[in-house]
């Protein structure tokens, strides 16, 4: 049993490196640099996560949990409302030409 969720959202969800970039590290002080060596991976990740060509993975969610004593949960739940707002704009046509099943 499902329950129906006609509430579209109208704006995009924030991406993970746009709260990245406009909040944490001004938060924190870091740089790209500074942000990267503490993650322990490439400036080159991070500039593509800032400005939201890259998501954020299971694995970069652990590392930015830890780093900012969050959970992964939040990194991944951002990056999931982001990922199903895009593919939503993508495949919308397609998805309402799909008719719900009825229960027997």
């Amino acid at each position: 049993m499902s329950i129906q969720n006609n509430n579209q959202r109208v704006v995009r969800p924030t991406h993970p490196g746009e709260m990245l970039r406009e909040d944490f590290l001004p938060d924190y002080k870091l740089t790209v640099k500074s942000l990267a060596e503490a993650l322990g991976v490439s400036r080159q990740t991070i500039n593509e996560l800032l400005r939201e060509r890259r998501g954020v993975s299971p694995e970069m969610a652990l590392r930015l949990s830890r780093l900012f004593g969050n959970t992964p949960e939040f990194w991944l739940n951002a990056q999931r409302e982001v990922d199903l707002w895009d593919a939503y704009r993508k495949l919308k046509r397609v998805v309402k030409r799909i008719l719900p099943l009825k229960t027997a």
